[in-house]
């Protein structure tokens, strides 16, 4: 049933397309919000990826392969939007830390505002892999696969982004012991 509907919105059957997208709209758009932590860029970010989406979806080789396939163009768009933003503002908004799944390294955080400071100082790539990992649940083999790259890449990614968090919330930690305010 579901492949017959992928291959139904490939030949252009918009209402397949529609009823593909309903059932996955929500898990999208929270994943959109999640990395972008913004109601009107999250908007922004679901709309073009599913013009994109309905655009590229005759190419997809595999209809089996839709739901990985939809969810790496997801991603792809949201850190195209964060990297726009980024150039456009140095002042990120950040996610909070109300996930199913906050990550183990970062649990003996007691300060909300902290870990948000340390957010802030990621480059959105990072924080979409800790997105994926902590929030949304996906293991680096599922992450290496949704962003099309080896899962020792994956790996690297989300370990470098462990490493950058730490030492961001180090720095802060730093500076409030010599009684500066954290960046």
């Amino acid at each position: 049933m579901e492949r017959d509907l992928v291959e139904a919105a490939q030949r252009g059957d918009r209402e397949a397309y529609v009823d593909l997208i309903r059932s996955r709209a929500d898990h999208l758009y929270a994943l959109a919000h999640r990395i972008l932590r913004d109601v009107d860029r999250a908007e922004d970010a679901f709309q073009d990826a599913l013009v994109i989406a309905w655009r590229d979806l005759p190419a997809l080789r595999d209809p089996d392969r839709f739901d990985a396939w939809l969810r790496r163009l997801f991603v792809n768009v949201c850190l195209e939007h964060a990297g726009r933003e980024r150039r456009r503002v140095a002042n990120l908004r950040v996610l909070p830390v109300d996930g199913p799944a906050a990550p183990d390294e970062l649990r003996g955080i007691a300060d909300r505002d902290q870990l948000e400071r340390g957010f802030r100082r990621l480059p959105p790539e990072q924080r979409a892999i800790l997105v994926l990992h902590h929030y949304v649940g996906y293991a680096p083999a599922e992450i290496a696969e949704l962003l099309g790259i080896p899962n020792g890449t994956a790996r690297s990614r989300l370990h470098n982004a462990h490493r950058a968090m730490r030492a961001a919330l180090d720095a802060d930690a730093r500076a409030e012991l010599v009684g500066g305010r954290p960046a």
